[in-house]
């Protein structure tokens, strides 16, 4: 049995006998399918180390610990799900996503190998066109529960925002109170497309790092933690009740300028608890001094990305500008540009200087579906129809970076195929 990652130079090979089934069909230590698990069995994790501390003993230590930490998700996963009696198949990952820059990447590879894991052991129905949303919910959480369990592995105490986002697709309200049972989730289904600037600092973070400063800050000042987290509670709140109401107008600059402002806040409380970093701080100085729009860090922070909802009267004529989500990546979807809104001067002259200073900016769509299936997966032919050619292992590890990745097995491949949705993916739609 192999995993391959080539995005992150993993490759490595197991021996389905020589893994510890013992342990993890032990009374008490097997889970099944449907079971909802809320944190890590150590005796399982320590089960697992040597056949994790012989993955790639040759590269250096920061390149092991990523590979070690995906080995360490995929094993856990395939031994709680799997049998010793499991085919032997070759697991092959691709990802467009930047590694620990806080897009959830780690969070769609989750995904990705729980939904493959669970079509193998025939645990899901589905995905398919006419299938009712209560059971797409019921596929959909199924995947999210073992998402979260290969988060636990990579990040150690993860919120679980990340995998269900990815999972269900669209934008949440969530809330996490109890780590034994599962969080407050609120589908918004309805969430507006807005003008995004998404750039990345390109400095390398740990979402485990950033959570134990947080939890280190409440541990040595306590009252003042709580009142920076509670304070956060309500800005997403308030962030909530604006964007549900019936008449909201995601066009209405004063829609648009309450909506900032909060994002404003939010930013300057992450900053409190100790999550940004310099990058971060100059792409926020930089924005602002440009008064384009409002920015905060996105996920755990301490380097990753900043987003930025743009200033309308921004949006005008030159070049065109592109809606943004992490979530879309999760199933690989083309970006797709809309051509009746383009940048303004003042938002070119910005990028040039954000490039210029080592920052990347990426273009994606808002709030696309979460996690889906290509089948049959088949070579698109030019009039976007399915060619009947495979696709193959071979073709997919030799799809050259994200363009490549792209145009084989994308949603969309809009100015290569077709503008519409490609009819082979289908997806778990609530």
């Amino acid at each position: 049995m192999s995993l391959r990652f080539p995005d992150i130079q993993l490759d490595h090979t197991w021996n389905i006998d020589e893994l510890p089934w013992a342990e993890f069909t032990k009374p008490g230590k097997k889970k099944y399918y449907y079971d909802l698990v809320t944190s890590l069995d150590e005796d399982l994790v320590r089960s697992l180390q040597p056949h994790i501390e012989c993955v790639s003993p040759k590269h250096p230590e920061h390149i092991r610990k990523i590979h070690h930490s995906s080995a360490t998700a995929f094993l856990y996963l395939f031994l709680s799900l799997g049998s010793q009696k499991s085919p032997p198949c070759v697991y092959t990952l691709r990802s467009t996503i930047p590694i620990a820059a806080g897009l959830g990447s780690s969070a769609t590879i989750a995904v990705c190998l729980s939904a493959a894991l669970l079509l193998q052991v025939r645990a899901l129905s589905g995905p398919h066109q006419d299938q009712p949303s209560d059971e797409s919910e019921k596929q959909i959480e199924r995947i999210n529960r073992w998402a979260f369990v290969g988060e636990m592995c990579i990040h150690g105490n993860p919120s679980g925002v990340d995998n269900t986002v990815s999972a269900g697709g669209k934008a949440v309200l969530f809330q996490r109170k109890d780590y034994a049972r599962p969080p407050m989730v609120k589908a918004l289904r309805d969430f507006p497309e807005l003008p995004l600037l998404l750039v990345n600092t390109k400095q390398s973070r740990s979402t485990a790092v950033e959570v134990g400063k947080v939890a280190t800050l409440r541990k040595n000042h306590p009252e003042i933690a709580e009142n920076l987290l509670s304070a956060i509670d309500k800005v997403t709140k308030s962030a909530h009740d604006l964007i549900t109401q019936e008449n909201f107008d995601p066009d209405d600059p004063a829609n648009l300028k309450y909506l900032g402002e909060l994002i404003t806040i939010n930013h300057g409380l992450l900053v409190s608890l100790g999550v940004s970093h310099p990058k971060l701080e100059r792409i926020r100085a930089l924005i602002d001094h440009a008064g384009i729009g409002w920015t905060k860090l996105t996920g755990a922070g301490g380097g990753g990305c900043a987003i930025t909802i743009l200033k309308p009267e921004l949006i005008e004529s030159d070049s065109p500008v592109h809606a943004l989500s992490p979530p879309r990546f999760s199933n690989g979807t083309q970006p797709k540009p809309d051509a009746s809104k383009h940048k303004s001067k003042m938002l070119l002259e910005l990028e040039q200087r954000l490039k210029h200073e080592g920052f990347e900016i990426f273009e994606t769509t808002l709030a696309g579906d979460g996690v889906g299936v290509l089948w049959p997966a088949v070579i698109q032919n030019a009039s976007g129809e399915e060619g009947g050619e495979e696709i193959d292992q071979e073709k997919f590890l030799k799809a050259v970076g994200n363009e490549g990745i792209e145009a084989l097995v994308g949603v969309q491949a809009a100015g290569q195929y077709s503008d519409g949705e490609r009819e082979g993916w289908k997806f778990w739609r609530p």
